[in-house]
């Protein structure tokens, strides 16, 4: 007994792809995928950067924070600006404390002092946005009685 093999459908009309077409779509997909890379590279600097920006911000807290330790007569709080090098998580940090004491419009004191904490990373390879400073400013108060109106 004989089986029968089916008859192929006649492929009048029917091509396969050509060498151009298949080269064309391969570039293509290839610049889509070039595209997608770059984006993946440029998210791992942001995220490179915003870490180092939350280390900055995470010395300027720790450096209020011993300001808010202190005394107000302390010589910590003297009028003046210190500069000082702070490591925190492998990294350098330049920070600057300015204190100034704030005056009212006669010229007396009005025992209210402004401190400026400026943070800013140290060298590295990470882009230029990570690396500008950090800055927190408080005010200062003594118990005494007295004017605090902070006026700009």
């Amino acid at each position: 007994m004989k089986t029968q093999t089916p008859k192929r459908k006649s492929t009048n009309g029917e091509r396969g792809f050509t060498l151009i077409e298949t080269t064309i779509a391969s570039l293509v997909m290839l610049v889509g995928a070039l595209g997608c890379a770059s984006l993946f590279v440029f998210s791992v600097q942001n995220n490179v950067g915003s870490g180092e920006r939350a280390l900055a911000m995470a010395v300027a807290q720790q450096q209020l924070e011993q300001i808010r330790s202190v005394d107000y007569a302390d010589s910590t709080l003297n009028d003046g600006a210190t500069t000082s090098t702070v490591t925190s998580g492998q990294r350098n940090y330049t920070v600057q404390r300015t204190v100034v004491s704030e005056t009212n419009s006669d010229g007396s004191a009005k025992k209210l002092k402004r401190i400026t904490i400026t943070v800013t990373p140290q060298g590295g390879a990470t882009p230029g946005w990570t690396r500008t400073s950090v800055v927190l400013v408080t005010l200062r108060s003594t118990l005494a009685n007295g004017s605090y109106l902070v006026s700009n």
